[in-house]
């Protein structure tokens, strides 16, 4: 049954998070594949400059999570990410974002079983086509698909036992890249790499390595405390110092990390040049530097690691898009079905729903990097919600409480969505054109389904509340055309990209706040809202 707000009263969730699970499951859900290949790509891209890249990375992704702390002690619900643009932009906005936000996340559990079975490869080669630069062969299919599946059943569990059992894995990937940092750094002859080839990269390298070397995929999983929120016994408390606190962690890691990567280097793996960056066991980073500096145990270890950090992301975002799928039950977005719980007050059928698509997802990437690209587009589509929603709610509700009060948010809102944009225009036009192909696909056959078959009226839909996405959507595949990334037709110099896409943003940016739901349509919203928390 639902309320006059779409929101289901049928089952309750249960409320076992603490601040140390919602913390954990975050720096979890960050802590993953990224730091195992993320180095190796980023050196590749942008050389030396690959440091400042994820220097970089960090404070975009801090400004962006800054948001969403405001908001997700607002929206203390799971799957909260799906009632922010219920409460900004209304119902219409409310369904397609939360479809977005499940194609955000399911892609994710795949591309992390791929990680392990990529890592596998080095000693059991039966996983990755040979010279097929990561494509899965039959095998490496089918025990990916078993991947996910055991991920999938340790979700049905109870969400204290299972973030309990997160939590053991989180002391293991933080311990793990910690001893990497020092051991490598310790080892290595600490050539000068910085001086190394300087022609063999350029300043660009830097950013376009965001997307393309993974590090903005790195950092995305923050936002698992948030899907969390209806879980928690303190969730205006516990969601902002989890967001927060696991970007901040996860930055000192990566960075570190970088460092190290570079410092382990040899000169004869430069030979020909940072773009063609090639040393013994490349097909597992950091393992094979170690193995070359004499460290075997330390690779033994990063082997062993190799399982254990994606696996414990992969588990995290299985459980975050599962309470996204919960949350599209709840606003009727979806199938009813979506809100079914297990004796463990879990959302059984969703988690079912997230395995299934995400063996579908192995098929059209098989390969880490080429997933990497998609998963950082889409995610960074979805959080451009966040700086939008929190200027809407700030507008609409000057006055309301709010638990997180972020300071400076009509400066940093903005720059966080202009840098999302970035981010998404850097990932490139290939990219982006089966991306917004996508998208468009899934908005035309939910807006024929929402007229032709539910038969609902079309003042229901919200049309005018959304009008703004497809200059959004359509003004950032334009610009990807006319740029030099990824197929574009290069016709815009590095410079003229940024400031194109900036000035696109903001205009962007006003249009959606112009159109957001009246004052008084988001202040019932809340209200009603909180009534069912």
């Amino acid at each position: 049954m639902a309320n006059a707000t779409g929101l289901s009263v049928s089952g309750k969730l249960r409320r076992d998070a603490g601040i140390i699970g919602l913390l954990f499951a975050s720096t979890s859900s960050i802590v993953g594949s990224g730091w195992l290949f993320g180095a190796f790509h980023a050196s590749k891209i942008a050389g030396p400059l690959s440091i400042w890249s994820w220097v970089i990375g960090a404070v975009i992704i801090m400004l962006i999570a800054l948001c969403f702390a405001e908001l997700a002690a607002l929206f203390p619900r799971s799957g909260a990410l799906v009632h922010m643009s219920h409460a900004s932009h209304g119902d219409g906005l409310g369904r397609i974002w939360s479809w977005m936000l499940f194609l955000a996340y399911v892609p994710i559990p795949a591309v992390e079983a791929e990680a392990i079975v990529t890592y596998a490869n080095n000693y059991l080669p039966y996983f990755i086509q040979p010279g097929s630069q990561g494509l899965l062969t039959v095998t490496g299919f089918i025990a990916c698909a078993a991947l996910l599946g055991l991920m999938a059943l340790l979700n049905l569990m109870t969400v204290r036992w299972l973030l309990n059992f997160n939590s053991t894995i989180t002391w293991w990937k933080i311990l793990v890249p910690a001893i990497t940092i020092v051991a490598l750094i310790g080892a290595s002859t600490h050539w000068d790499v910085m001086h190394a080839d300087p022609t063999g990269y350029k300043l660009s390298g830097m950013f376009t390595s965001l997307p393309a070397a993974g590090i903005i995929f790195s950092y995305l999983g923050f936002r698992t405390a948030i899907d969390l929120g209806g879980e928690s016994s303190n969730p205006n408390r516990n969601i902002p110092l989890a967001v927060i606190g696991s970007v901040l962690l996860a930055a000192v890691l990566y960075v570190l990390l970088q460092i190290a990567f570079l410092k382990a280097l040899a000169p004869a793996d430069l030979a020909r040049g940072w773009a063609n960056l090639n040393f013994t066991g490349q097909m597992g980073p950091f393992a094979g530097l170690a193995a070359t500096l004499g460290l075997g145990w330390m690779a033994t270890l990063l082997y062993i690691d190799a399982y254990i950090s994606p696996g414990g992301t992969g588990l995290m975002y299985m459980t975050g898009g599962s309470r996204v799928l919960f949350a599209v039950g709840e606003l009727e977005a979806g199938p009813r079905w979506l809100v079914k719980l297990n004796n463990n007050q879990v959302p059984w059928t969703s988690v079912l729903l997230m395995w299934l698509v995400g063996v579908i997802f192995l098929l059209p990437f098989p390969a880490w990097q080429q997933m990497v690209n998609y998963i950082t587009s889409i995610t960074v589509l979805t959080y451009g919600l966040g700086p939008v929603a929190l200027l809407v709610m700030r507008r609409s509700l000057p006055n309301l409480k709010r638990p997180f009060h972020l300071k400076g948010a009509q400066l940093i809102a903005p720059i966080a969505f202009v840098c999302s944009n970035w981010v998404i225009y850097w990932t490139g036009y290939k990219t982006n054109s089966f991306l917004f192909a996508l998208i468009a696909v899934g908005f035309v056959l939910y807006a024929l389904h929402y007229h032709l078959v539910a038969r609902k009226p079309v003042r229901d839909f919200g049309w005018r509340h959304i009008a703004w996405l497809l200059p959004w959507f359509g003004g950032l595949w334009v610009l990807s055309m006319l740029g030099g990334i990824g197929g574009g037709k290069d016709l815009l110099g590095f410079g003229w990209e940024v400031v194109c896409v900036a000035v696109w943003s903001l205009i962007v940016l006003w249009l959606a706040v112009a159109t957001a739901l009246p004052k008084h349509e988001t202040a019932e919203i809340m209200s009603r809202m909180e009534k069912t928390v």
